[in-house]
């Protein structure tokens, strides 16, 4: 699966991305919107993650939900 699909099923998407990351808030969910530097800069804030390890995190799981 690739980073479009997820965009463009954001609300079906949205409660995955949430169980992976139970930090983020609905709040943030709803700011994301499926854009995934959004979601690397809320993962970093809210875990203090850097930036790379973000991006790597959402490639692990984009590739365990193809």
């Amino acid at each position: 699966m690739n980073w479009n699909q997820v965009e463009g099923n954001w609300e079906k998407f949205k409660g995955q991305v949430q169980q992976q990351w139970g930090k983020l808030t609905n709040d943030d969910l709803d700011v994301i919107k499926g854009k995934r530097k959004e979601l690397a800069g809320r993962i970093q804030a809210r875990y203090g993650t850097a930036a790379d390890q973000a991006e790597k995190d959402i490639d692990t799981w984009l590739s365990r939900h193809h």
